[in-house]
């Protein structure tokens, strides 16, 4: 089996005979049901063979289709004249860059026209290409714009600067509003929303698709598409690693699966993540391989982020339509970035629940904390963590407390670290969570129970820890308000042995000062 890594163009996957999700009854859908598209979607989720095929399909290549849904579908395979564009490469952060991109593209489009090269004026190029190319071709123009906020989401957390690239891409986007007559679709796809007033001025009629349950499937891959498609992958992933079937599927669910992008929609893998695994026949995690943005570590920061309170967080689906330049709150950045995924939505109060969709990004995301939470030196985190990790393992909570202990007294003060923030509960537990986040999926933070929130509940294979912080106070107060809230009743019917953990952190020593576990 051929599995398509990092390949992102639709005619290059069929006639090189790799493996293909049909997403093409999506597509048809697309076309024939909608003029004006908005989609968001994670990084490495799809979107840009998405735009791919769209291109594929309105030029009219009827033979990639073959033995797709769209080819018993269609039945005219127009060939329309299409402007394919891609702002994933604009990283450096300046207009000037961003300009020198998109007059390349304009060229690349003008050359495969034969049409003549227009002025700089990126918003003046683009009205008269679509213009002409209506005039000589005779049919409508399909605009394509894929990763149309790459340039937004580098200077995000730079005002001035966002305004500066937010004027220049208004500029682009602009004569779309006036090309209507000569437009047949318009598909733009990114990360994130922007504001449909700013960036595309007068574009009211975009219509955005993100949380549409008949498209939450569009990208990535459903439980029925992996049963379908990788039967080969399934059968040599259970011969090497001596395992049905099922329990394959569920080491596969457990890393990668739990996207959800509408409410109710199918549970969804992480594609690149899959595809990885089944080229490679393991379990690794793939999607944080690629890279953290910078973007989402810049958010963070300025939203002043309590990370022990993302996972189960509540939102209100008015957050999901505020745009991303105006948001007030981190959670739909979040989500829309798929740090996030929707676990359940209450049509009373009009409020989703959130939480981590899989291990791979809560281990993942925890990773990439460690250097803003606790400290820079990863190796050393990483000792301590693995440290940790062992002494839980074999359900030791006093040498594993003491691990943590030893190692929060070594860290130096260190600017942009959360050991440099001003005192508080929340934060030193915040550091204690990444830490045992970062050796298990088993660890929760902000447990809401009937009588209030649980710091820190930890899952080993034989207990249950759950665990209460205290800042410069005492270690019977923790516990006392473990009983009185009755914290540990929620895990008796677990199975496990529940182990009440309370924990004092001294400001002065800036390390736990005493715990006791009964």
């Amino acid at each position: 089996m051929k599995y398509p890594i990092g390949i992102q163009t639709f005619e290059k996957i069929r006639s090189g005979n790799y493996l293909y999700v049909d997403k093409t009854k999506y597509v048809y859908d697309l076309v024939h049901g909608y003029q004006y598209v908005f989609l968001s979607r994670p990084r490495r989720f799809g979107k840009s063979l998405l735009v791919s095929t769209l291109d594929s399909y309105f030029r009219g290549k009827k033979s990639l289709f073959k033995g797709l849904a769209a080819a018993e579908l269609e039945t005219e395979w127009t060939e329309y004249p299409v402007l394919h564009f891609s702002l994933a490469s604009a990283k450096l952060g300046t207009v000037e860059d961003v300009h020198c991109l998109i007059i390349q593209q304009l060229e690349r489009i003008e050359r495969e026209y034969g049409m003549p090269a227009g002025g700089q004026n990126i918003s003046a190029r683009l009205l008269n290409l679509v213009q002409r190319l209506y005039e000589k071709k005779g049919r409508q123009v399909v605009v394509l714009i894929d990763e149309y906020d790459s340039p937004m989401l580098t200077v995000l957390h730079d005002k001035d600067r966002l305004e500066l690239m937010r004027t220049e891409m208004q500029g682009f986007y602009s004569p779309l509003k006036d090309l209507d007559p000569y437009l047949r679709f318009v598909f733009i796809t990114g990360i994130t929303k922007f504001s449909q007033l700013s960036i595309f001025s007068q574009l009211n009629n975009l219509e955005n698709i993100s949380m549409d349950e008949d498209f939450s499937a569009v990208c990535g891959i459903t439980e029925d598409e992996l049963e379908s498609s990788f039967d080969e992958g399934l059968t040599e992933m259970a011969e090497k690693y001596n395992l049905t079937r099922s329990e394959v599927l569920d080491r596969l669910q457990e890393k990668y699966y739990g996207y959800h992008f509408a409410s109710p929609s199918p549970g969804i893998y992480n594609p690149f993540s899959l595809l990885s695994s089944m080229k490679n026949c393991d379990f690794e995690y793939y999607w944080f391989s690629t890279g953290t943005p910078r973007f989402l570590i810049n958010q963070i920061r300025k939203f002043h982020t309590d990370i022990t309170k993302i996972d189960g967080s509540l939102a209100d689906s008015a957050e999901f339509d505020a745009p991303t330049e105006n948001m007030h709150s981190i959670l739909p950045l979040f989500y829309q970035s798929g740090y996030l995924t929707i676990r359940n939505y209450d049509s009373r109060s009009r409020r989703y629940t959130l939480g981590y969709p899989n291990e791979e990004v809560k281990v993942g995301l925890t990773e990439s904390f460690i250097p803003y939470y606790v400290c820079s030196d990863f190796n050393s985190t990483n000792n301590a963590c693995w440290d940790i990790s062992e002494a839980l393992i074999g359900d030791d909570i006093d040498k594993a407390l003491t691990a943590a202990q030893i190692y929060f007294s070594s860290i130096p003060y260190q600017e942009g670290t959360l050991m440099d923030a001003p005192s508080s509960e929340g934060h030193f537990t915040a550091m204690l969570y990444v830490m045992f986040s970062f050796l298990s999926k088993f660890v929760y933070s902000q447990v809401r129970v009937a009588k209030g929130r649980m710091d820190i509940v930890v899952k080993t294979e034989r207990s249950v820890y759950v665990m209460e912080l205290k800042l410069d106070g005492s270690v019977d107060q923790a516990l006392r308000q473990i009983d009185d809230r009755n914290y540990a009743i929620p895990w008796q019917s677990d199975g496990r042995r529940v182990v009440k953990v309370g924990i004092n952190f001294s400001t002065k020593e800036r390390t736990i000062e005493s715990w006791k576990a009964v």
